[in-house]
Parts: structure tokens; sequence; C-alpha cells
């Protein structure tokens, strides 16, 4: 037994780090997600900032774009072109993307330093590719309605979570204390 705890000690401690940052992190988020009654409608800061955000991004392409309080669910209501585009919910904020991000990170840890820079620019990125998303599904399914599953449930989730995978190999091959150092000559 203690054999196979040797021999596979760098996976099990892989394990144990994500799953550990894993579970404080959605603790955490859950923590700040139990703070707002969702019975009463209300819905959570950070899922109205990706509305607006969104909102903005809409803004861009036609000025009758506007963010709306939703008094019949938790959510907020996204207007392009004067119309009901999208409702946002938790769900789209991505921070349980970018929780899972990180927890990969730090499961495969590197330096402090780079580690953080990358947690932080990671972050920053999937956000930015998170409002992105919203504001180019609204126009896809305004012009589109009927590809309305193809979009929201496939195309746009595979490009986002596409990334944070592409994310997670640089991170692994370039950063991590598991990427190849260069043989000095």
């Amino acid at each position: 037994m203690k054999e196979y705890l040797i021999q596979f000690k760098p996976f099990l401690l892989f394990l144990a780090k994500f799953a550990a940052s894993y579970l404080v992190l959605t603790f955490i988020y859950q923590s700040y997600l139990n703070q707002f009654d969702v019975a009463k409608m209300e819905v959570d800061g950070f899922t109205k900032v990706v509305a607006h955000q969104s909102q903005k991004v809409l803004s861009i392409f036609d000025t009758n774009s506007y963010t709306e309080s939703n008094f019949k669910e938790a959510s907020v209501k996204l207007f392009y072109k004067g119309k009901w585009a999208a409702r946002i919910i938790e769900g789209c904020n991505a921070l349980s993307i970018i929780i899972l991000f990180v927890s990969f990170i730090i499961a495969f840890t590197g330096k402090l330093k780079p580690t953080v820079l990358y947690i932080i620019c990671g972050s920053v990125l999937i956000h930015v590719m998170n409002v992105t998303r919203i504001a180019l599904l609204c126009m896809a399914l305004h012009k589109f309605p009927k590809y309305d599953s193809l979009f929201h449930d496939l195309l746009f989730p595979l490009v986002i979570y596409g990334v944070v995978f592409l994310l997670w190999v640089i991170w692994v091959n370039k950063y991590s204390f598991y990427a190849e150092k260069p043989v000095a000559k």
C-alpha cells in the first residue's frame, strides 16, 4: 500500500489541493450568495455587474440596449434593440468557471508571484470573455432565434471552456512546478 502512495503521490497531492481549494472557494461563493433572498427576487451584485457590462458592450452596436430588474425571478433582464434578449441569472456570471480555473491552478502550484498573477489575469480574461459571450449571444439570438439551443447550450460554452482548458495547458506546461525546465547547455 505504501508503494502505491509513493507512486501516486503527485496525483494524490494534485487531487487533495484541487478538492480543498475548490471546496473552500465554493463555500465562500455560497456564503456570498446566501446574503441574497431568491424568494424576494434579489440578484447578487456580481451578476448585476455582468448584466450591466454586457449591456455596455451591446450599446456599442445598439443605443437601445438596456437592463431592467426582473420581478418574476431573481434575474436581470437584458434588452437589445428594444427587445428582451436574455435573462441574466447567477449562473451567467461565470464565477463558478473562475472557481474551477483557480482551483486547477492552485492544484498545479507554481511559484507564488506567477501563480497569483496568472490567477488574476486568467480570471479577468474569463470575465471579459463571459461578458462578451453574453453580448454576442444576445445579438446572435436576435438575428437567429431558432438556434438558441445551439448558441446557448453548445457553441458559447464550448468556446469559454475551451479557453479555460487552454489556460490550464499553458499553466501546466510553462509555469507550474511540473513544467519541463529547459536543459542548460
